[in-house]
């Protein structure tokens, strides 16, 4: 992949890709794929940039509505990051939601696209009452590293380093990253697809946190279920997702200057 020239990035995905967790809705939202697309601007292209994530996308949903765009922009690189809404639903069907990770990853790269890819950390680390989700989160990055293969496609294994658990990478709803996480995960995109200057600093540890008693930690799990677990659980019953009624924050190709920082963590 040159980089003395033009080049095009587009984003799928849900949630993640879209920024969640850093920023917010009246300030706009930002995330790990805007930190790569600055990242990209850093090694002296002209970058033009398109993210075309909506939250609460299965994967599905993103394959239907995101790639056939996504192609006809031609793009030179493209980051795909679905399945985590999958995967926590009942009803997950492991070889229909990969399948449709896949199909996107055949198509992109067919067109001459560089794709890269995630495996998403040890949930159960970041909250454990989502423990019994962890065989299925483990299942779905193997299968997922096993597809990237197939395709050539890149991935940043990022639950492979324990900085990935660390909960200060994460929000307060333990699903989306906080500005630091969406930072590391972008140095950790820079890493796998090798940008001129980018090294594995993403995944050095943090200081050590203050310790918390058994009481806080409970504390903390019941605040939890009351504010993040329980609205998601009514949603589901409803039929409704976080991604009703909203469109791709960034749909066309559009310019990124090099200067804007992505260490504002």
């Amino acid at each position: 992949m040159r980089f003395d020239g033009d080049l095009r990035y587009v984003a799928l995905g849900d949630s993640h890709t879209e920024g969640v967790g850093d920023g917010d809705d009246s300030t706009g939202v930002r995330g790990w794929a805007d930190r790569l697309a600055v990242h990209l601007a850093a090694t002296g292209a002209r970058v033009e940039y398109a993210n075309l994530a909506v939250r609460g996308r299965l994967a599905r949903q993103v394959r239907e509505e995101q790639l056939a765009p996504a192609l006809e922009m031609r793009p030179d690189v493209a980051t795909v990051f679905a399945g985590v809404n999958d995967v926590i639903r009942s009803g997950y069907d492991a070889d229909e939601v990969v399948g449709h990770l896949e199909a996107m990853f055949a198509d992109l790269t067919a067109s001459g696209t560089r794709v890269a890819t995630l495996t998403f950390p040890n949930i159960a680390k970041v909250a454990p009452l989502t423990k019994p989700l962890l065989p299925r989160v483990l299942d779905f990055n193997e299968r997922v590293r096993a597809a990237a293969a197939r395709h050539g496609v890149v991935v940043a294994d990022v639950a492979a380093h324990e900085i990935s658990t660390d909960r200060r990478l994460w929000s307060r709803d333990r699903l989306h990253c906080t500005p630091l996480g969406h930072d590391r995960i972008a140095g950790a995109l820079a890493s796998a697809l090798t940008l001129p200057d980018s090294d594995d600093t993403w995944c050095d540890p943090l200081p050590p946190p203050p310790r918390s008693g058994a009481l806080r930690t409970v504390a903390e799990e019941v605040r939890w279920l009351g504010a993040f677990l329980g609205p998601w659980i009514l949603r589901r019953l409803r039929g409704r997702s976080s991604g009703d009624g909203r469109v791709a924050k960034r749909p066309a190709l559009l310019p990124v200057e090099a200067e804007e920082s992505s260490s504002d963590a």
